[in-house]
C-alpha cells in the first residue's frame, strides 16, 4: 500500500493528480455508497453497495446471492467511488483493491450497527462483509468543459452555464 504519511498529490503532465493515501480515506470516509467488483463465476461483476469504514476497512452488507457467495469465496474485490464538483470542474475518483471476506463475530456486527449501516433496498441483508484493502489509489482531474448544445439535462456539468 502506499506511504500512510504520504500527504501530497503528485500532479501528471495530463493536468491530472494522484491523490494521497490520506486523501483517499477522507474522500472514502465522506462517501456511503460505492461500486463493489468482485469475480463470481468466473465472471467480472459490479454491485451498487452502502458501507461505512471500521478500522480502516470498508463494510458492507448483504442478502443472499451473488456478492455474499464471492466474499464467502475471500476472492479479490474492490471498491470504486467517484465524484464531481461543479464549482471546481473537477472530478476524483478513489479505488480500494484487496480481499472481501464475512464477518461473523457479534461484537464486530453490533459496532457495524452503531456506526449506521443500514441496507438501502428493501429485503433482508443480514450478512457483514468487510474489505480489506491491500491497495488505496486516487486521481483528482479537470474535467472538460462540455458543449452546452451536446449535453443532457442531467449532466452535472450544465452547472457551469446556469
Amino acid at each position: 500500500m502506499h506511504d500512510p504519511d504520504s500527504i501530497s498529490e503528485t500532479t501528471f503532465a495530463n493536468g491530472s493528480a494522484s491523490l494521497s493515501y490520506n486523501q483517499c480515506w477522507e474522500l472514502l470516509a465522506a462517501a456511503t455508497l460505492g461500486r463493489l467488483g468482485l469475480v463470481v463465476d468466473s465472471r467480472p461483476e459490479i454491485f451498487p453497495v452502502n458501507y461505512v469504514l471500521y478500522e480502516r476497512h470498508i463494510v458492507f452488507r448483504s442478502g443472499p446471492g451473488r456478492k455474499l457467495w464471492g466474499a464467502m469465496a475471500s476472492r479479490p474485490s474492490v471498491l470504486e467511488i467517484d465524484g464531481y464538483d461543479a464549482a471546481t470542474t473537477e472530478a476524483w475518483s478513489v479505488v480500494a483493491g484487496g480481499e472481501s471476506v464475512l464477518m461473523t463475530d457479534p461484537v464486530e456486527t453490533a459496532k457495524i450497527d452503531a456506526l449506521g449501516l443500514e441496507p438501502s433496498q428493501p429485503g433482508a441483508k443480514d450478512h457483514y462483509i468487510r474489505l480489506i484493502p491491500r491497495s488505496l489509489t486516487g486521481r483528482r482531474f479537470a474535467v472538460v468543459r462540455p458543449d452546452p448544445w451536446k449535453r443532457t439535462t442531467n449532466d452535472a456539468r450544465r452547472a457551469l452555464f446556469e
